[in-house]
């Protein structure tokens, strides 16, 4: 049995952790409640530029456009949205794994846009080629950072050096709940229309090109502006639930170490009298 001395210091040293847990809950918790009205605030429109493109291409159908059909080139941009800092529980592996463990992709074909350093640095060790570090724009996103972004994602895109354009990112469902998701960005997909709606309720007067041309850079920028806004959400969540988890653990260590130090008390002051019985009636 480890000493007296031993189990006071092991259970002081997690008892300044549980503080440190403490501090960092509470300051998760301050920055979720901002993190989340951002996210709800931009939800609406981004659910909205997504089904006005839907119904764009829903209402125009197939149509010669370089946004809508197939590149001849195989590498694929990926945005990988993660965070700077860990102790966030899966937050950030979740992400990478939905990276490592696509089945279909080549890392060779594959660049990534990282935007936080915990993807950054883990893509860069398992051979992915980082093509651009943007982790300072999830400190504090802002749509101007999503707009130059995608400006540089078409630019390429158009010019042929890319075939496919991907978001990886977490979706905030609520404070327990953060789903990773990869979706695709371009070339955009059509959505199907249900059979109870029919043609999309939609008419513009300039040409279905136009139009398209009009809309995709911005539909393109808000998904990424949108992902942002998620993922900061997802982040503070997640470590709001972890610092939790590390908290509650905290409390039973030090219940089960309080527990085997009077233990360890007890045995002492019972060794103590023994040897004073023992001693007196040795003399006597």
């Amino acid at each position: 049995m480890a000493s007296m001395r031993d189990i006071k210091r092991r259970r002081g040293s997690i008892q300044s952790t549980q503080q440190i847990t403490k501090a960092m809950k509470l300051v998760s918790t301050v920055k979720l409640q901002r993190a989340r009205s951002n996210a709800e605030k931009t939800k609406s429109y981004f659910d909205c530029m997504y089904e006005t493109v839907g119904s764009i291409l829903a209402r125009v159908g197939h149509i010669e456009n370089p946004y809508l059909t197939a590149r001849t080139s195989k590498q694929k941009a990926v945005v990988v949205i993660t965070s700077n800092r860990g102790l966030a529980g899966g937050y950030n592996s979740n992400i990478i794994k939905l990276i490592t463990r696509h089945e279909s992709w080549e890392k060779e074909e594959v660049s990534v846009y990282a935007i936080g350093g915990k993807g950054r640095d883990a893509l860069a060790r398992n051979g992915y080629t980082i093509a651009e570090d943007l982790s300072d724009i999830v400190e504090e996103p802002v749509y101007a950072d999503a707009m130059h972004l995608s400006a540089r994602l078409l630019e390429e895109y158009r010019r042929g050096k890319l075939g496919e354009i991907y978001l990886a990112y977490t979706f905030f469902r609520n404070t327990v709940t953060q789903e990773p998701r990869l979706v695709r960005l371009l070339p955009v997909e059509p959505a199907a229309e249900s059979p109870d709606r029919g043609m999309a309720p939609m008419n513009f007067e300039m040409s279905d090109e136009d139009a398209l041309e009009l809309i995709i850079p911005k539909y393109v920028a808000s998904m990424i502006y949108g992902a942002l806004m998620e993922s900061v959400a997802s982040e503070n969540g997640a470590r709001m639930q972890a610092m939790d988890n590390a908290t509650s653990n905290a409390e039973e260590m030090i219940g089960d170490l309080t527990l085997m130090y009077n233990r360890a008390r007890q045995s002492s002051i019972t060794q103590e009298l023994t040897e004073i019985i023992a001693g007196a009636e040795a003399i006597s």
